[in-house]
């Protein structure tokens, strides 16, 4: 069986090979992230909040027009089965969108925002409506304390990850570096958790990155890797709303979701909204800061994630991405074939059809927070319950 069905669908995984080759390195996170935050947010706050941060980003250092052409010289018409030929149709288009982003980082012209709209698009008047809806609802005083302790140092959370990474079957790295807008990240292609250098992180914070990197970033990363076809690794188009919400609703599931993180994910919606109003960075700051109230700390982190490069719109995704998950597992779906890999719900119906080819392994690590509701938080469940 597994002959035939090798040989029946060698040229899917020739292409898929192929695309990997030349995806395999290419992470927007990587390039996107400013090499001088430090420096522009003292220069910032100096100027009291009129001054339009300069940022300085990793420089591309490889052929991005060869890139292109090889993208689009993939034989995909040799590719039998009309599903499979559409996904990877699809792939090919967003890996050539990924590229564009990276190659037109900090480009005059606004061309990488709107190569990021085209990428990630806009916040509807739904979402918008949504973060406005969560903002009405205030953090409160038990919040604010558990929220108001970062005491830990950067090197004792490397060792609170080192013993947390126990409960699943895989190992992974664990890097600091200061050139990133998050406390942490996971870089997939080298299967990496990686903290925010010289970061004061709560006991709160380092339970909400266990569940929300480790719990479903780097599950879904490691399940990838346990699957034929390297898509799963690089990812299907328009994954990152679905894998954000998967990985928010890990902390909800944990029982780590408070309304001050769900004001932070409304935060970063009206953030992204002002960009796509023409609104700079001083103005959208002043918005978070002035008129929303949010501390300069936390406002400064929001709108320097929303104007990274030009105009990042990504951050909208994370709470539809959640209000999406959340209904889906309102309504009793299995989350199992969204974390095989990269995956998002709009193609699950393919990951269902190369299932039934054969093409797509039973899951290897199952995300241990989805395992039992830990949520005791009324407040944050009506939130949910009430999102549009």
């Amino acid at each position: 069986m597994e002959s035939k069905i090798t040989k029946e669908f060698q040229v899917v995984h020739e292409i898929d090979d192929n695309i990997h080759r030349l995806v395999r390195n290419l992470e927007l996170l990587a390039f996107i992230n400013p090499l001088n935050i430090a420096q522009e947010r003292k220069k910032f706050f100096k100027e009291k909040y009129k001054y339009d941060p300069e940022f300085k980003y990793r420089k591309v250092r490889f052929d991005t027009y060869k890139l292109h052409r090889l993208f689009f010289s993939q034989r995909l018409k040799d590719i039998d089965d009309p599903m499979i030929r559409e996904l990877y149709k699809d792939v090919v288009y967003t890996y050539s969108g990924m590229l564009q982003c990276i190659e037109t980082i900090s480009e005059p012209g606004n061309r990488f925002y709107f190569n990021s709209l085209r990428f990630y698009g806009t916040p509807t008047d739904k979402m918008v409506e949504n973060a406005k809806f969560i903002l009405h609802h205030d953090e409160g005083a038990v919040e604010q304390t558990a929220l108001s302790i970062p005491t830990i140092s950067t090197y004792d959370a490397i060792e609170f990850f080192n013993e947390y990474k126990r409960i699943y079957d895989f190992d992974f790295g664990i890097k600091t570096s200061s050139a990133m807008s998050a406390a942490a990240m996971v870089s997939n292609k080298d299967q990496m958790l990686i903290l925010k250098k010289n970061h004061l992180f709560s006991q709160h914070q380092l339970n909400v990155l266990a569940h929300h990197e480790i719990g479903v970033h780097l599950v879904t990363t490691f399940n990838a890797a346990e699957q034929p076809l390297h898509i799963f690794s690089n990812g299907f188009p328009n994954n990152v709303e679905t894998q954000e919400g998967l990985a928010v609703f890990a902390e909800y599931m944990s029982g780590n979701l408070t309304v001050s993180r769900l004001r932070e994910l409304a935060y970063r919606v009206i953030a992204t909204d002002s960009l796509i109003k023409g609104n700079d960075f001083s103005e959208t700051f002043n918005l978070i800061h002035n008129q929303f109230g949010l501390d300069r700390e936390r406002a400064f982190n929001i709108v320097l994630r929303v104007h990274r490069g030009g105009g990042f719109t990504k951050d909208a995704l994370y709470l539809s991405g959640l209000q999406k998950i959340y209904s889906r597992y309102e309504a009793g779906m299995s989350m199992e074939s969204l974390l095989l890999g990269k995956c998002s719900i709009e193609y699950e119906p393919v990951v269902n059809h190369l299932k039934e080819l054969d093409l797509v392994k039973p899951i290897s690590f199952p995300c241990k927070s989805f395992q039992k509701n830990h949520n005791t938080n009324q407040r944050v469940e009506w939130i949910l319950e009430n999102l549009k």
